[in-house]
C-alpha cells in the first residue's frame, strides 16, 4: 500500500506544483516546471516498482503533467506558447543527455565516492534519453496538433469556444499518450525485459496515464479560471 501512496501523492504534489507555478509565475512558471519534469522523469523511469497489482516504471506522473503544462498553454496562452513548451523539452532532453555522459569520460580521484553510483546510474541512460527525447517530441506535437483540432472542430460545432474543455483535454492526451506509451516502451526496454514484463510497462504506464489525464482535467478548468480573473485584475 506504500506504494500506492506514494504515487496518489505525487499526482497531487506535481499536478499542484504546476498549478502554483502558473498562478505565481504565469507561463515562464509553467516552462520551468516542465523543463524540470523532464529531467527527473528520464532518471525516475530508471526505477521498476509494483503498484495497483502491476509492474511499472516511475517518471509516468512526471511525463503525464507535461501534457497537462501543453494543453495549459494551449487554452490560455496559444498554441505557440505551447509548441515553445514542446521545444524547451526537446532542448532539455538533448542538453541533459550530452552531459549526463561527459560526467561519466572523468576519472575519479581516490577519495571520491559518487563516481560508482553515478556510473551506474546513467550509464543506463542513452537509450532512455534518446528514447525519450524521440517519443516526447513526436507525442507532445501530436498532443498539440490534436488539442486545437478538437478545439477547432467543436468551435466549428456548437458555436462556442469555451464548452467542452473536458473533450479537447482528455481527447488529444488520451491519444497523444498511447502514442507515447507505446513508441517509448518498445524504443526504452525492448530486449531488455521479456515480452509479458514489457506488456505489464505498456498496460501499466497506459492505466496511470488514463488515470492522470481524468484528474488533469479539475486542473486545467482551474488553471483557465485563474488565467481569466488574472485578465480581468489587468483590464
Amino acid at each position: 500500500m506504500r506504494n500506492e501512496l506514494l504515487l496518489l501523492g505525487s499526482v497531487v504534489f506535481i499536478f499542484s506544483g504546476a498549478l502554483c507555478a502558473y498562478r505565481f509565475f504565469g507561463k515562464t512558471g509553467l516552462y520551468c516546471v516542465s523543463v524540470l519534469a523532464t529531467v527527473l522523469a528520464n532518471i525516475e523511469v530508471l526505477i521498476l516498482v509494483s503498484a495497483f497489482g502491476m509492474e511499472q516504471t516511475l517518471g509516468n506522473v512526471l511525463f503525464a503533467v507535461t501534457f497537462l503544462i501543453t494543453d495549459i498553454l494551449s487554452e490560455c496562452e496559444g498554441k505557440a506558447a505551447a509548441g515553445k513548451a514542446v521545444w524547451m523539452g526537446m532542448f532539455t532532453s538533448l542538453f541533459f543527455l550530452l552531459l549526463s555522459q561527459s560526467w561519466l569520460m572523468y576519472i575519479p580521484s581516490q577519495g571520491d565516492w559518487a563516481m560508482g553510483a553515478i556510473r551506474e546510474i546513467f550509464s543506463s541512460t542513452p537509450r532512455m534519453l534518446t528514447a525519450s527525447f524521440l517519443v516526447y517530441a513526436v507525442s507532445q506535437a501530436f498532443d498539440v496538433w490534436l488539442y486545437h483540432k478538437w478545439w477547432a472542430f467543436t468551435e466549428k460545432k456548437y458555436g462556442d469556444r469555451r464548452k467542452f474543455l473536458w473533450l479537447r483535454n482528455n481527447g488529444s492526451t488520451l491519444l497523444s499518450q498511447l502514442l507515447n506509451t507505446l513508441l517509448f516502451t518498445l524504443a526504452a526496454f525492448w530486449g531488455t525485459y521479456d515480452g509479458a514484463t514489457l506488456l505489464s510497462i505498456f498496460a501499466s504506464s497506459y492505466v496511470i496515464y488514463i488515470f492522470t489525464s481524468l484528474l488533469d482535467t479539475p486542473a486545467l478548468y482551474l488553471a483557465r479560471r485563474m488565467h481569466e480573473k488574472a485578465l480581468k485584475r489587468q483590464s
